[in-house]
């Protein structure tokens, strides 16, 4: 299936008409308003709106980066329960990570938060990523303290 894309998403910037597979489109693209049918009404009507739509995308980007600014080197600090040798009972996941930025004053999501290890299972410190938009990527630490049992 051919979509114009309305935001910049991994596989193009906005404007560009993609193929995509037609589960992608149907089930994450045009729900999310990420993108629209490349058919020949939808493009006309993009092109009218086009100037519109790359204001509101320079205007998300710049929003993000100025929180990217803000975010960049801050410390998370979790207390989870853990044994004697340094193993958490459980695991530190993003949806924590993301509440503990969200108590600081950050705007986070869950699915902005990014563990490219999985989730933390040791008291210590680790960094992880956060995706505030496509072309903004920050990374913040985060430690873990344990809470003996």
């Amino acid at each position: 299936m051919q979509v114009i894309l309305l935001e910049k998403v991994a596989g193009g910037d906005l404007g560009d008409i993609v193929k995509v597979k037609d589960g992608f489109a149907r089930n994450y693209l045009i729900p999310k308003k990420l993108a629209r049918r490349a058919t020949a009404a939808n493009k006309a009507e993009f092109e009218a709106k086009r100037a519109e739509l790359e204001k509101a995308a320079a205007d998300k980007l710049k929003d993000s980066q100025a929180q990217g600014e803000k975010l960049a080197g801050t410390t998370v600090k979790l207390t989870q329960k853990a044994g004697v040798d340094g193993r958490l009972f459980g695991s530190v996941t993003n949806f924590d990570i993301a509440e503990e930025l969200t108590k600081q004053g950050y705007k986070v999501a869950k699915a902005q938060v990014r563990m490219p290890n999985g989730p933390i299972k040791t008291v210590g410190d680790s960094t992880v990523s956060v995706a505030l938009h496509t072309d903004v990527v920050v990374d913040i630490n985060v430690t873990v303290y344990g809470e003996t049992a």
